[in-house]
């Protein structure tokens, strides 16, 4: 591959919702470019981008996946994104170093929530954006319907640059309405015949012509003074203000044809080298000092220090760790030592190279704003800034979503914990949305993700690649125990069976605290009738006490003992006879002190469309949840509520359901609260029939 100059790169992600054909489209593309010599499918497991063992067996992109293209003078690097909600972590790393976004659209099925949810993503990055109406050749194929939703949900600037001749079976080619010419495409797609247009196109071409040619006049002052006085623009006029537009982002163009046929596929290609940004067009990016939090703006140029940002980490399973990074300034060559500013440590880079799919091309040098990858770096990490010393600038972390959905996992062979462990821990490197826990209060392994699909994958991979199955189940709810009233109570620890004896004899009194302050243990003894070389015996005795509860064996909180009296032996009493008394005095006295049982409860925060929030709310309300407010935020409605987390295990599957997967939400605890009655009787019962088990 021949080098090439920032102003050259075109960096462009392909998104849409799952299925829409966006890893077809991309094989196309690479086809028609001479990048592979053979059309892959994703039916058949043979596409470029979807490589991963878990990809071809469900046919759908897990991990976002680079392919370079050669292509009318510019090297256009392919990001193939997932379409999945569960994998969308890998979609913000691309957007994060993408500069434009080809977003795929059904012409079957129009503009879906996954459309919605990657065109937002694409806005809030700030990138340049042109569409591409797949599936033409499909039937039920229909672009006038697809294009009318594009512009009701997006807005009057989606404006189409061609229009399809034909659809489904009789689907042949396009409109070009800036050259105002057909172009008929062969059967393979590999040969294009231009045609003059169609009779009974006139009409709808002469349509989209005038609204094509409105927009673009908008995008240029004087291109505008020229169409109001009635003249038209030439081919030339069309074309500059057509890049002017979408470069500025007043035009987002809409292309048609079908991936699967190769067809339309050379236009794509020639719209995103000449209408696209390059890396030289975004100006420059902003970091901090690493040293000093100062602002500073780095211009993407090749000239000048280096820094990149790695946006994605991958384990090969013959190289090992594979970091994917976007070069922001300067020029990297091979075999470089840097500063990792995050870390604030040396990093020697290897042999650079570009992916296509899985097969590495290498490369001698990697300028601004180019795409590449290295293996085995020893301290990086995904989001981490390299750089010269010099520079030491930090670019900001990738906003990557919170889990939504958690598990408990175990493995299902008895001593292959550690095993479990240690795999799970290596897909913290690669996947920013997963997280994995160890809850002491529970005694599990907890793994988090985007949803259901998600962490079966990771398990499908922990069994691939390290050889050890897991079972998910529901994660135990990590109760707590508390008393509301007071107790005085007598642990009497009396054994006698020859020789010493054992002899621990107190009086305790149990109170309850506010909630927070967990435990306070007071010594109330006067005039020794416990000596003092026992008392912290019986502090030890009740502290240990306090991880069994009497109802159900949960965790007890928020006590006050206080020990006032006893009495002991001169030869038969000691530390451990006073820890036993401690005991027996501790479940005696929360037995008659009005025992509670406790749930943790989330603060929970979901932002739906506004025709969803009745529903939502309706939904928190049987939940036992308790709304807190509601806020308007970017056109949606933000509603916040407490709500037990025994109540909101599975609700990311729940949410997408009830929303048409148009809703989002984020959780965390926020306090304990005494679980009502008719439930708590339901959890002591379970709790002892676990027990019994």
């Amino acid at each position: 591959m021949k080098n090439y100059t920032t102003e050259q790169i075109r960096n462009i992600a392909l998104v849409a919702h799952g299925g829409a054909g966006k890893t077809s489209l991309a094989e196309a593309m690479l086809f028609t470019a001479g990048a592979i010599t053979r059309l892959g499918r994703v039916e058949a497991g043979t596409t470029t981008t979807d490589f991963d063992p878990e990809e071809v067996k469900r046919q759908i992109t897990i991990n976002t996946s680079l392919a370079p293209i050669e292509w009318a003078g510019v090297k256009i690097n392919l990001l193939d994104t997932p379409g999945y909600f569960d994998f969308i972590g890998d979609v913000a790393g691309a957007l994060r170093v993408a500069d434009a976004a080809v977003v795929c659209v059904s012409a079957v099925a129009g503009v879906e929530v996954g459309t919605e949810k990657v065109w937002s993503y694409a806005q809030e990055n700030n990138l340049r954006r042109l569409v591409f109406v797949n599936k033409m050749d499909r039937e039920n194929a229909n672009f006038d319907n697809t294009l009318e939703q594009l512009q009701q949900f997006f807005g009057l600037k989606v404006v189409p640059v061609q229009i399809p001749i034909g659809a489904e079976a009789s689907f042949k080619g396009v409109v070009d309405l800036v050259k105002m010419k057909a172009f008929i495409f062969s059967g393979d797609g590999k040969k294009i015949t231009e045609e003059e247009i169609p009779g009974e196109l006139s009409s709808a071409v002469e349509n989209y012509r005038e609204k094509l040619m409105e927009a673009v006049a908008e995008s240029d002052d004087e291109l505008l003074l020229k169409y109001l006085d009635g003249e038209p623009l030439s081919d030339e006029e069309m074309n500059s203000g057509l890049r002017t537009g979408a470069l500025a982002g007043k035009i987002i163009p809409v292309l048609c044809g079908s991936a699967t046929m190769n067809k339309g596929i050379q236009p794509l290609l020639d719209l995103i080298a000449t209408a696209m940004p390059s890396p030289a067009d975004m100006g420059a990016v902003t970091g901090k000092k690493a040293d000093s939090d100062e602002e500073v703006s780095v211009e993407i140029k090749a000239a000048g220090p280096l820094s990149a940002l790695v946006f994605k980490t991958f384990a090969d399973p013959f190289v090992g760790k594979i970091s994917y990074f976007k070069v922001l300034s300067g020029k990297l060559k091979g075999d470089s030592q840097l500063h990792n500013a995050n870390k604030d440590r040396g990093e020697r880079l290897g042999q650079m190279f570009t992916m296509l799919g899985k097969t590495q091309i290498n490369l001698d040098q990697v300028p601004a704003g180019d795409i590449a990858a290295v293996a085995k770096l020893q301290v990086t990490a995904t989001g981490d800034t390299l750089c010269d010393k010099s520079l030491n600038v930090i670019y900001p972390p990738i906003d990557f979503p919170s889990p939504v959905i958690t598990y408990a996992v175990e493995p299902k062979k008895q001593g292959e914990e550690d095993k479990v462990a240690a795999g799970l821990a290596r897909f913290l490197e690669e996947d920013p949305t997963f997280r994995m826990e160890r809850s002491a209060e529970v005694r599990q392994t907890l793994i988090s993700g985007m949803g259901e699909l998600h962490l079966e994958f990771i398990t499908s991979k922990l069994a691939k690649k390290f050889g050890v199955e897991v079972e998910l189940t529901p994660p135990k709810i990590p109760y707590k125990e508390t008393i509301r009233g007071f107790a005085k109570v007598e642990g009497k620890h009396k054994k006698q069976s020859g020789g010493r004896g054992q002899f621990g004899h107190v009086w305790i009194e149990f109170a309850p605290l506010e909630a927070g302050e967990y435990f306070v243990f007071e010594d109330k003894i006067f005039g020794g009738s416990v000596p003092r070389q026992y008392i912290p015996a019986v502090e030890k005795g009740l502290r240990e006490s306090l991880e069994n509860g009497v109802l159900a064996g949960y965790p007890v909180v928020d006590i006050k003992a206080s020990l006032y009296d006893g009495s002991f032996h001169a030869v038969d009493s000691s530390e451990m006879a006073f820890k036993i008394a401690a005991h027996l005095a501790f479940k005696k006295g929360v037995e008659q002190a009005k025992p509670v049982l406790l749930e943790p409860v989330m603060y929970v925060e979901v932002s739906v469309p506004e025709q969803f929030m009745g529903d939502i709310m309706g939904d928190f309300n049987s939940r036992r949840g308790r709304i807190l407010g509601m806020e308007p935020t970017d056109g949606l409605q933000k509603i916040k509520a407490n709500v037990p987390m025994s109540e909101m295990l599975k609700y990311s599957i729940d949410l997408r359901s009830m929303t048409q997967g148009r809703g989002a939400f984020s959780m965390k605890f926020d306090r304990y609260e005494e679980v009502p009655a008719h439930i708590a009787e339901q959890v002591v019962a379970a709790a002892k029939a676990e027990k019994e088990e």
